[in-house]
C-alpha cells in the first residue's frame, strides 16, 4: 500500500513540474476558494456505503498549486449484514488536510491531484450496542473542474483513503460546487 501512496505523491508532483513549466501566469495574491457537495463512500471490504456532506476551503498559492482543507459530515447509514448480524453503519466526521497540484487544460478546465493526511470517525449500532470509533488515514486522489464563469464552477473527484495500522481503507467520490473568493 505504501507504493500506492508513494506513486500518488509522485504523479501530482509530475503534474505539478509540467503544469509549472506550461503555464506563464503567476499570482499576484493567493486566491481563496471553497466547496460545498456530495461525498458518496464505499468500503469495499465491508461493502458498506455512506452519504457525506462536504466542504473545503481552499488558498490557490501559484495557478498550479493549492493547499486544501476538507471537512465531511455524514448524512444518514447504511445497514450491513456479517455473519448474521446486521448493524447500521454511518460515517460521523471526516476531517483533512491537502497539497494540491492542477493542470489547467482549458481557460475554464483543470485537472487536479491531490495527496494529504486525514481522520475518520465511523459509528456502528446493532440491537443495543454501538461503537464509535477514530481512525487516521493517508488520502489521495484525482479530479477535475469545470468553471461557468470566473468565480462559480463545479468539480468531480475520486479520492482513496487508507488507514493507518492496516484499518482499512474507503473509496470516495465527490461532486461539488465551486466558489473562488
Amino acid at each position: 500500500m505504501k507504493n500506492v501512496v508513494v506513486a500518488s505523491f509522485a504523479a501530482a508532483a509530475a503534474v505539478f513540474a509540467l503544469a509549472s513549466s506550461a503555464s506563464a501566469q503567476t499570482l499576484s495574491a493567493p486566491k481563496v476558494y471553497g466547496n460545498l457537495g456530495y461525498t458518496y463512500v464505499n468500503d469495499r471490504d465491508s461493502d458498506a456505503n455512506a452519504n457525506v456532506l462536504t466542504g473545503r476551503l481552499g488558498v490557490r498559492l501559484h495557478p498550479n498549486f493549492a493547499l486544501e482543507g476538507e471537512a465531511g459530515f455524514g448524512i444518514g447509514s447504511d445497514t450491513v449484514t456479517a455473519s448474521g448480524v446486521s448493524a447500521k453503519v454511518k460515517v460521523d466526521h471526516t476531517f483533512a488536510g491537502y497539497a494540491v497540484a492542477y493542470l489547467p487544460v482549458t481557460p475554464q478546465f483543470e485537472l487536479f491531484a491531490r495527496g494529504g493526511y486525514g481522520t475518520t470517525r465511523i459509528s456502528v449500532k446493532s440491537g443495543t450496542v454501538s461503537s464509535a470509533g477514530s481512525e487516521d488515514s493517508w488520502n489521495y486522489g484525482v479530479g477535475g473542474q469545470y468553471m461557468f464563469d470566473g468565480v462559480n464552477g463545479l468539480r468531480a473527484d475520486y479520492t482513496r483513503h487508507d488507514f493507518r495500522n492496516n484499518a482499512g481503507s474507503f473509496d470516495a467520490w465527490g461532486v461539488s460546487y465551486v466558489r473562488k473568493f
